[in-house]
């Protein structure tokens, strides 16, 4: 069945989102086509304002519309603590934590596969905080696959030369888990990880 123009185009659009599939950028565009007009304009000129005026932050590399960001602002939070992490959302996961460090965003979808080179990486700011001092301690939270653990370990050896300790995310099994379902590299982190109660 032909859809009109207009509807294919903007189902075209949403399925170029993550996540979305055929079934939900279909129901998405049918639900803003029934939406008043006037909302439809306020999302889409969301969209644009939140395109144009989202930049990374030029100290942490988290999305704001302030330079630099209100966690780099933010006085209270221990400036001797940085959690690294590949993108912006990790931050907001981290955030849900209560860690009250800074961060550093990596801002790069990373894949040795595709032969990219670890140079590559945008590190001058990193490595200028490394220099001042003032961090003790950086907390690797990449993701668990191999470009994360060779990103990590390329991050703690630079760390260690700057006499700035290295630790990163346990590995084990989720709560709610089921160990019988747990794949066998979970769990032995899991054991391995294990502490005294």
């Amino acid at each position: 069945m032909r859809l009109a123009l207009p509807l294919e185009k903007l189902i075209d659009q949403l399925l170029k989102l993550p996540g979305i599939g055929p079934k939900t950028a279909q129901r998405l565009a049918l639900y803003i086509l029934k939406m008043p007009l006037e909302e439809a304009g306020q999302l889409a000129q969301a969209i644009i304002r939140a395109r144009k005026e989202v930049f990374p932050c030029s100290n942490c590399g988290y999305l704001t519309d302030t330079d630099p960001c209100r966690i780099c602002q933010d006085q209270s939070r221990d400036r001797a603590v940085l959690c690294i992490v590949e993108e912006s959302s990790d931050i907001i996961a981290v955030e849900r934590t209560g860690y009250q460090g800074r961060y550093f965003v990596l801002n790069k979808d990373f894949n040795l596969m595709e032969d990219n080179d670890l140079e590559a990486l945008q590190l001058k700011p990193l490595i200028k905080k490394l220099e001042s001092g003032e961090i003790e301690e950086i907390i690797l939270a990449l993701n668990p696959d191999i470009d994360g653990e060779i990103i990590s370990r390329f991050l703690a050896d630079m760390a260690v030369k700057y006499g700035v300790k290295a630790t990163r995310l346990a590995y084990g099994i989720p709560v709610g888990g089921d160990i019988e379902f747990t794949d066998e590299i979970t769990l032995r982190k899991a054991l391995e990880g294990r502490k005294e109660l």
